[in-house]
């Protein structure tokens, strides 16, 4: 039973799409970044777009 992993060239390297999608640390990160980004830019915009009182 032998493990294909280990018949890998060294030179050979994962894609970086997997080792994203393998790490859950960084997919963590990354869906709590996106919509805390998203929402603070939601915010200024719509703040920016109150009407000034007269």
């Amino acid at each position: 039973m032998s493990d294909e992993s280990t018949n890998l060239p060294e030179s050979e390297r994962l894609p970086t799409m997997q080792r994203i999608l393998d790490n859950p640390f960084i997919l963590l990160f990354i869906g709590v970044l996106f919509p805390a980004v998203f929402y603070i830019i939601w915010g200024i915009v719509e703040i920016v777009n109150i009407p000034i009182a007269q």
